[in-house]
């Protein structure tokens, strides 16, 4: 398969996760939680709330593109010359919820981004269950 200059990669991550849709979407959304399993942040889930996300390699620049409580949740992330599009999408399952996120905009002739933000959304993900397990 060949990539073509200027193509754009995706990493999506899906997890089934045994709490319900509002307590997923707060941990996405309330800065303290979030601050818990992403980064120290100054969030606030409105669109076109413009914000960062500080951690000890740097930080990211961030504005909120979608907000829809307990289902849809979108930002940009724009770190280190990378701009790419975060998307988390929310399902209510029997078990608790379905969590997709999707960050897109990866240079396909850029590959460290891409495999940095693999091995990254897999250990935020387990922290963000941790989060999760220990919260009300």
């Amino acid at each position: 398969m060949s990539s073509s200059r200027g193509e754009k990669l995706s990493v999506v991550v899906e997890r089934d996760l045994p709490f319900p849709p509002e307590k997923v979407w707060r941990a996405l959304t309330q800065p303290l939680l979030l601050a818990q399993w992403l980064m120290k942040n100054d969030f606030a889930p409105q669109v076109g709330h413009r914000f960062n996300f500080r951690a000890d390699w740097g930080v990211v620049d961030a504005e909120v593109l979608a907000s829809e409580p307990d289902k849809t949740l979108s930002y940009t992330w724009n770190s280190m010359g990378l701009q790419s599009v975060v998307t988390w999408t929310l399902a209510a399952t029997t078990g608790g919820t379905r969590v997709r996120m999707e960050q897109s905009g990866f240079p396909a002739e850029a590959p460290q981004y891409y495999q940095g933000a693999q091995q990254g959304w897999q250990q935020f993900f387990s922290a963000l269950a941790q989060v999760l397990a220990r919260t009300d």
